[in-house]
């Protein structure tokens, strides 16, 4: 974008702004080149999972399934931390070239991975320049659009993962089901090329100063992954002592964590955020147990495959239906106002944790295609639609109880949180499922347990969560519902 348009765009009434103005002209192209940034990272996530039980069946590798998933996050945690720094240090250009080189390294090495451990590098590395990639994506909207088309840029960048619903579970099922499991990332790589070029083209130079980037808890950073690889790590065996010591590391490492966010100036959450009761700390932990929920989405195509006779294609849309669901419900009631969000706010815990119990007894018993597919097609719908009901209405709450001068802490905060959660849920649904043979060639009875003890466990979570969402919805009510 030349710095005439930036002038001209900056004059022009705020009422003006439209979806015509994002999407057409420069602006048009630097919608694409940031909303497509998203899209590469979203589908992904959902090609891998939709291939994941075809990879395991090719390269073995069972006892760490759902370290595709914590590994990934973790590094995008990193990633999306390093982001910040990389755009002061570097500017857009650069910064985009570091990150999409680096996704488009791991995906390939993916693509070539003889065994599950050169997998993992190859999802750690794609994590790393997804998770740059990802925060980026979001930070440049400031930059290159005018303040009036903020909003409809971030609506626009959000919907990508929508898209990615529809997308991630075609490509990752047809190659699948082909056998062909390596070419659903290779598809990625030539994706991602030409998207390359593209930010390489439209994206502006840095203008020669470099500013200081602000500093990270890397502490915190440190001991929110210790806390993570603690629960892979006890997942890998079957001994309930191994089990419950990692799960004992990965408390002392959370103890820890909670204690340097109370005593040192540079935090990761606003403040108040660790007192147990605060506004914060209630939000944050419904928020925290809701996503931990849902992270039992990555063994469906594996138990519907394995239990019902689910073909990859047909297993990895059924998948993709809790974030359908959430993304529906987000749309259809994030305009709700008083009772109706405190009722909201409520409800939706609830409503998942009802879903996951009705999955618990559905998905070990479903032996049949079809038909018998629609009531858990139906279930991890309303599993996601009950986050996408409260979702909306409790970040809208974190940015009315933060101290005013620590939004954009709180805002960062939001992402930070649902990466760790994302991260602690794949690793704890890993433990469970292998706690019960799951993947270890034994009889069909241990996937069945396997799959009722994983949702009915995971069942729990937004149970508990519905404590401290009423807790939400009574302040909700004191302050006169000015969220």
């Amino acid at each position: 974008m030349t710095s005439n348009q930036a002038t001209n765009d900056a004059d022009r009434p705020e009422t003006e702004a439209s979806w015509a103005d994002l999407l057409s002209g420069a602006n048009g192209v630097l919608s694409l080149a940031l909303a497509g940034g998203v899209m590469l990272h979203a589908i992904n996530v959902y090609v891998t999972i939709t291939i994941l039980p075809s990879v395991v069946a090719e390269i073995g590798g069972a006892a760490f399934y759902a370290w595709n998933t914590t590994l990934f996050i973790l590094a995008s945690i990193i990633g999306s931390v390093l982001s910040s720094g990389l755009l002061l240090r570097w500017g857009a250009r650069t910064s985009y070239r570091c990150a999409i080189s680096i996704f488009l390294l791991g995906t390939a090495l993916c693509a070539l991975s003889p065994s599950m451990p050169v997998l993992l590098v190859g999802r750690s590395i794609q994590g790393l320049g997804g998770g740059v990639l990802f925060a980026l994506s979001y930070a440049m909207i400031q930059i290159v659009f005018r303040q009036s088309l903020w909003s409809r840029a971030m609506a626009l960048v959000s919907s990508m993962w929508g898209a990615a619903t529809l997308a991630g579970p075609a490509l990752g099922g047809i190659f699948a089901e082909l056998e062909l499991w390596r070419g659903a990332f290779w598809i990625l790589v030539a994706v991602g090329l030409p998207y390359w070029v593209l930010t390489e083209r439209i994206l502006p130079d840095p203008n020669g100063e470099h500013a200081r980037p602000a500093p990270v808890a890397w502490a915190q950073i440190a001991l929110l992954c210790s806390s993570v690889m603690a629960v892979s790590i006890a997942s890998l065996s079957r001994d309930a002592l191994f089990n419950a010591g990692g799960l004992v590391i990965a408390g002392l490492c959370t103890a820890a964590l909670v204690a340097l966010e109370r005593r040192r100036d540079l935090c990761l959450l606003p403040q108040g955020s660790t007192i147990p009761g605060s506004p914060l700390a209630n939000l944050y932990l419904v928020m925290a147990l809701l996503v931990v929920a849902i992270q039992t989405e990555i063994f469906v195509p594996y138990f519907l495959q394995s239990l019902s006779g689910a073909s990859p294609l047909v297993a990895g849309y059924l998948a993709a239906l809790m974030a359908a669901g959430w993304a529906v419900a987000a749309l259809l009631f994030s305009g709700l106002h008083d009772r109706n969000v405190r009722l909201a706010v409520v409800f939706g815990p609830l409503l998942v944790s009802a879903s996951l119990a009705a999955l618990a007894w559905l998905l070990p018993g479903s032996h049949a295609k079809g038909a018998a597919l629609v009531p858990v097609g139906i279930s991890l719908t309303l599993a996601g639609f009950g986050i996408g009901l409260t979702w909306p209405h409790l970040l809208a709450r974190v940015l009315v109880v933060a101290p005013s001068t620590e939004a954009e802490k709180a805002s960062a905060g939001i992402t930070t949180l649902q990466l760790f959660a994302t991260a602690l849920g794949a690793a704890f649904a890993g433990l469970v499922v292998n706690a019960f043979g799951f993947g270890s060639g034994a009889a069909r009875s241990a996937d069945q347990q396997a799959a009722f003890w994983l949702f009915a466990l995971f069942a729990a979570a937004p149970l508990i969560a519905a404590w401290p969402a009423w807790r939400v919805s009574r302040q909700m009510r004191g302050d006169g519902d000015q969220s």
